[in-house]
């Protein structure tokens, strides 16, 4: 008898423990994660790693590219682009040895404007279990079933910018949101996930030629959009070129905007904007403002809700995270890293750290935030609001832009030569 309550107690033991599994490991299916703000429920993922250390699997990438993996369903999916653009695919991989599934490429004869950093595969794609869509600017939107057939592609036009693109697309209840732009003409628009058909577009209006505006100055959004809640109410909130929107995901009314994004150098934004309770967070590109307000109200809400403006700041390309009512931020130009009150702007403290600048979002992670800079070096440091508290510093030796994804105790990283698989 006294056996049998012992195999009884590992039993139900082992079952609270792939119970407790189940909750914390998750798929990492779209650009900064399940939930679209860069925080993963993990538990036990590396801290450190290199060349030589915790490396599972790599595998070697054609070209370059700023886009980020995400994992799905045993799948890891990522965007590759050669030849100018002419040629651009999605790659699928075993999650377990890095092995070639299949490669879906689409030809586009014309070759677009970029900058010289954007190579053509700036947008993540994101998948559902089943499915996966990828956007390909003026190549198009594909969405492809998980053994690599096509179930649908949409043609929503060119998109034309001198920095090129780089928005990616998310899911929510079905529906494929997508925010088409920079250029001429710049759209956020609700497709269905089962067809490809429009459920709505709504127009954002461009004051200039879609890379300058009429001051001469740059201007352009590459934001992903993000999905939030606010008193029972369902809103996609997009950082545009010139001011912060919400949208209703059922009819693509614009519900409210907050202004504040036009700085010195132009109209751009970068980032995805940062959502912790009614509070957003939205930062301007090329060292414009940075605005903080409540997500309340309808219409031009500027007055009424903006809690702060700032401006200069550093250069920002990658998206921050709120915690703990602090916000964190790491920066490309200079390489530093800052807290700050989300309700004031204020900085609470900013250091340097060693290293490249930070194109790559950072995530967070079981307490410890991770970010990679340009050098393919990934930072590891604690959530502190005091100071930065460095606790690993991961070098592959290979450039990156991008962020990585986090899935049941592995860290999934794209350098310009490699996709990553890390894990203990």
């Amino acid at each position: 008898m006294k056996q049998f309550f012992q195999i009884l107690f590992l039993a139900f033991s082992s079952s609270l423990v792939l119970s407790s599994t189940k909750l914390t490991a998750e798929d990492w299916p779209a650009f900064r994660g399940p939930r679209g703000n860069g925080i993963s429920l993990e538990k036990d993922v590396p801290i450190r790693w290199g060349p030589s250390e915790n490396i599972l699997w790599k595998v070697p990438l054609p070209a370059p590219g700023n886009s980020s993996p995400i994992v799905s369903n045993g799948r890891v999916f990522v965007t590759c682009a050669e030849n100018k653009g002419r040629k651009r695919s999605l790659y699928c991989y075993d999650r377990t040895n890095g092995r070639e599934l299949w490669v879906r490429t689409v030809n586009f004869d014309k070759v677009m404007p970029t900058h010289k950093t954007n190579n053509y595969c700036g947008s993540t794609p994101v998948a559902d279990g089943k499915r996966v869509v990828v956007w390909h600017a003026s190549a198009g939107l594909y969405c492809y079933d998980f053994a690599g057939n096509e179930l649908w592609n949409r043609n929503l036009g060119e998109f034309e910018h001198i920095w090129g693109y780089g928005t990616s697309p998310i899911l929510h209840e079905g529906k494929v949101i997508l925010h088409c732009g920079p250029g001429k003409r710049v759209f956020i628009t609700s497709i269905d996930l089962e067809d490809g058909k429009t459920l709505w577009e709504t127009t954002e209006a461009v004051e200039g030629n879609g890379s300058r505006n009429k001051e001469r100055k740059y201007m352009g959004s590459w934001s992903t959009p993000v999905v939030t809640e606010i008193d029972g109410q369902k809103l996609i909130i997009c950082s545009m070129s010139l001011r912060v929107n919400a949208y209703d995901p059922k009819t693509g009314n614009i519900i409210w905007s907050c202004y504040g994004l036009r700085g010195q150098k132009g109209d751009l934004a970068y980032t995805s904007p940062v959502i912790a309770s009614d509070i957003c967070v939205a930062m301007g590109g090329f060292n414009g403002p940075a605005i903080g307000f409540r997500m309340r109200g309808s219409g031009d809400i500027t007055s009424a809700q903006r809690l702060w403006q700032k401006e200069p700041n550093p250069q920002r390309i990658s998206s921050g995270i709120i915690s703990k009512d602090h916000l964190y931020m790491a920066n490309a130009g200079p390489n530093t890293f800052q807290c700050l009150n989300p309700e004031t702007g204020e900085i609470i403290w900013q250091e340097r750290s060693g290293g490249a600048a930070c194109w790559g979002s950072l995530v967070l992670v079981n307490g410890n935030f991770y970010v990679t800079d340009q050098n393919g070096t990934t930072h590891v440091f604690k959530l502190n609001q005091k100071h930065l508290e460095k606790i690993a510093q991961n070098e592959l030796h290979e450039k990156s832009n991008s962020t990585p994804a986090f899935s049941e105790g592995q860290v999934f990283l794209r350098t310009f030569n490699h996709v990553y698989c890390i894990g203990k």
